[in-house]
């Protein structure tokens, strides 16, 4: 691969990666102000937690490491590693999914159960292509390993 075709590789997962880091900052903004409305309003206990904290946990461990193994591949690409490109697409999308489905877990949306079927899909690709580097890549390793919990915490919306 030509040195200017691994900069438009970069460049590309970077703004990829610029937009999914947005939406996480935008999604964790929104649940500090729900967070405060909710302890100023501390009488209406009645409305209870949101039930799917598991999934929204899971998902966004899979952006935390998915962020961390994108950003591995990349350094890897700038050495001329292209080895790992195929690591990198899955991650990308993995990320865009995972940023989706803790939002709508949050709102708990009505079309949760079908967006997680389409996660399932999604984390099974990418945690297919992380275990081909996870010997010689920790992050590839840990996003892997978040991959497979977010697909189990995916698994118990659809049963």
């Amino acid at each position: 691969m030509k040195e200017s075709q691994q900069e438009v590789l970069v460049n590309k997962h970077r703004r990829v990666m610029l937009a999914g880091a947005a939406a996480v900052a935008a999604t964790l903004a929104a649940g500090k102000t729900f967070a405060a409305t909710e302890k100023a309003s501390a009488p209406h206990h009645h409305h209870g937690m949101n039930k799917n904290t598991a999934i929204i946990d899971a998902a966004l461990d899979c952006v935390k490491k998915g962020q961390a193994c994108n950003d591995h591949c990349i350094e890897l690409v700038k050495t001329g590693d292209t080895s790992i490109a195929a690591c990198m697409d899955s991650v990308t999308e993995m990320l865009a999914m995972c940023t989706a489905l803790s939002q709508m877990a949050s709102a708990q949306s009505a079309h949760l159960t079908a967006l997680t079927k389409v996660c399932i899909s999604v984390c099974e690709d990418c945690e297919k292509e992380c275990h081909k580097h996870e010997s010689k890549h920790a992050e590839c390793k840990a996003c892997a390993e978040s991959c497979h919990a977010c697909i189990a915490a995916c698994k118990k919306v659809v049963a």
